[in-house]
């Protein structure tokens, strides 16, 4: 039986639901709200041949694996790898994309490529105006994201924004940076402050804010495929083996057929093929 499917898909953490009209076992995803656009598409598609209704929740990548260890969803997102901490030789990862994490800012700012360490200096507070940068002289209001989020996760990891403290690993983002809870409001940020700066998923970029170059490399699905731009990570599904049901493993061995990458593709992310 098809099943008729109305997605939604809502600010992070709250619930990303496609309803079935009528369906048999709903299959629930929690996690990354990077991914959950990608995972509302991909459990749209596989509920119209197969009887079953998707959930997706995007509260963030560390919920996505909480999630997966403790059995209350059937499959947690990731869109970071997991920490030494949340890693179990029953909790398995499965690669479905990878994406970029493209470094923005308003439209109206002229810089157009930073270096990483730049980058890296205007987070932790060491660059504080535009025009040390080639910019105008006007101060640079800093975005950030939520500590729970996988993006930040990665971000700091390829940018080197840790710093230890009393032998504990911790974030080097400056405490005035403002915090946003998913890759929507931080575009929102930048889109409305002709100063700020910010990172979001590559296939969350559209013509509301400005790509930068990093280290004279845009950010494309080519420069990553190629290894050009280097900002960059995996969208992972994570599952503990004996938790999800016959109908959630299903659903996540479609993701890796050529079908679902084509979607993958079309998404502005990155296949696994």
């Amino acid at each position: 039986m098809k099943t008729k499917i109305i997605g939604a898909i809502a600010l992070a953490g709250t619930m990303v639901a496609s309803t079935a009209a009528i369906a048999g076992e709903t299959i629930s995803v929690v996690g990354s709200s990077s991914v959950s656009p990608l995972m509302e598409v991909f459990g749209e598609t596989y509920a119209k041949s197969n009887d079953v209704t998707v959930e997706v929740q995007g509260p963030g990548s560390s919920a996505g694996i909480r999630a997966a260890h403790d059995g209350s969803a059937d499959l947690g997102m990731s869109s970071r790898d997991l920490k030494t901490s949340e890693e179990s030789p029953e909790v398995k990862e499965v690669v479905i994309a990878r994406d970029g994490i493209a470094v923005v800012v308003n439209n109206s700012n002229p810089v157009s490529d930073l270096t990483k360490e730049q980058v890296a200096k205007i987070y932790k507070g060491e660059v504080t105006n535009w025009k040390q940068v080639g910019g105008e002289d006007k101060p640079i209001v800093v975005a950030t994201r939520d500590t729970a989020s996988g993006t930040r996760g990665a971000f700091e990891d390829i940018m080197s924004l840790k710093k230890k403290i009393n032998g504990v690993k911790v974030s080097a983002i400056s405490q005035k940076a403002q915090v946003a809870s998913g890759n929507g409001q931080l575009k929102t940020t930048v889109a409305n402050n002709p100063f700020a700066i910010g990172y979001i998923s590559l296939g969350s970029v559209d013509n509301t804010v400005k790509p930068l170059a990093i280290d004279g490399h845009k950010p494309s699905v080519a420069a990553i495929k190629s290894g050009d731009y280097t900002v960059q990570r995996p969208f992972l599904v994570v599952y503990k083996e004996g938790r999800p049901s016959a109908e959630a493993l299903k659903f996540l061995s479609w993701m890796k057929t050529a079908d679902a990458q084509k979607i993958v593709e079309s998404k502005g992310f990155i296949s696994t093929h």
